[in-house]
């Protein structure tokens, strides 16, 4: 089966820090660079090294902030996972990727104590007025280039337009060759594209004349996401000053699980 990487070895040190070194496939290419990684599959593989890094059965990833230092090189990389605050009941872990000299995404995760609560449980986020199934293909993401938009898969609602819209996304690639995807590193693996799926100029990119790249991805999980759909619930505004925030509600299968934020730098595409 097809994967967005390969590991090619991890590594536990005595100190406690994780150091896995990591090849991308054509699968992870991005969509603003031919040369670079998609921030969606590289979230992915983060996710899946945060979360392999010394679990515990009672605690849960319940936020992820990634920032994003520069271009991804679609290249080879290390990610280095340590913990810069250890707890019983509220933790702090974080993963550095790094290529060609340079640290290119941050990427910092709390891990809090879990306990039943359900004689309190309420949500204001609503569920999806459709299940991925019942819609129709969406093909017009495909306008964005790259490998990775390559292998997703795509379903709307018939009232997603230009700044919101809901649309559900999948794919039949593994993230890591030779390991079995999890429903969290899966789906969260597709997070990114939220700033995609509802740009307030369209997807003709190259006819727009603007770009508007994220440098951060927030994740906030209320819950642990389950299933291979992702529900992408998205709202794109633009400010005057040439910085914009792409807001969603993020769904699975079973109702909404939490919400994602990206800053986002606009300006004019290169010439």
């Amino acid at each position: 089966m097809s994967a967005y990487y390969q590991c090619i070895e991890r590594e536990q040190q005595a100190d406690g820090v994780c150091v896995a070194h990591y090849q991308p496939t054509e699968h992870a290419q991005g969509a603003w660079n031919e040369h670079e990684q998609h921030m969606a599959p590289a979230t992915g593989v983060l996710t899946c090294e945060l979360s392999q890094f010394a679990p515990q059965d009672n605690m849960r990833i319940a936020r992820i902030s990634l920032d994003i230092l520069g271009l991804i090189p679609l290249d080879d990389f290390t990610i280095t996972t340590r913990c810069i605050r250890p707890g019983k009941t509220i933790e702090l872990i974080e993963s550095v990727m790094s290529s060609r000299g340079r640290d290119c995404i941050i990427a910092r995760a709390w891990r809090l104590l879990t306990q039943d609560t359900s004689a309190i449980a309420g949500l204001e986020d609503s569920t999806a007025a459709h299940q991925p199934e019942e819609l129709p293909v969406w093909e017009d993401m495909k306008g964005w280039p790259g490998g990775f938009i390559k292998s997703v898969r795509l379903v709307a609602e018939a009232d997603r337009r230009p700044g919101k819209g809901m649309v559900w996304i999948t794919t039949d690639v593994e993230m890591v060759a030779g390991e079995p995807t999890d429903d969290l590193v899966h789906l969260l693996g597709m997070v990114d594209t939220a700033n995609g799926v509802v740009p307030r100029l369209g997807l003709g990119l190259a006819e727009a004349g603007w770009m508007f790249p994220n440098t951060d991805l927030q994740i906030h999980m209320h819950r642990s996401p389950q299933g291979r759909w992702l529900g992408i619930e998205a709202v794109q505004q633009y400010g005057t000053d040439g910085i914009g925030v792409t807001s969603a509600v993020l769904h699975d299968v079973h109702g909404p699980f939490g919400r994602s934020e990206q800053i986002l730098t606009i300006r004019p595409m290169p010439r």
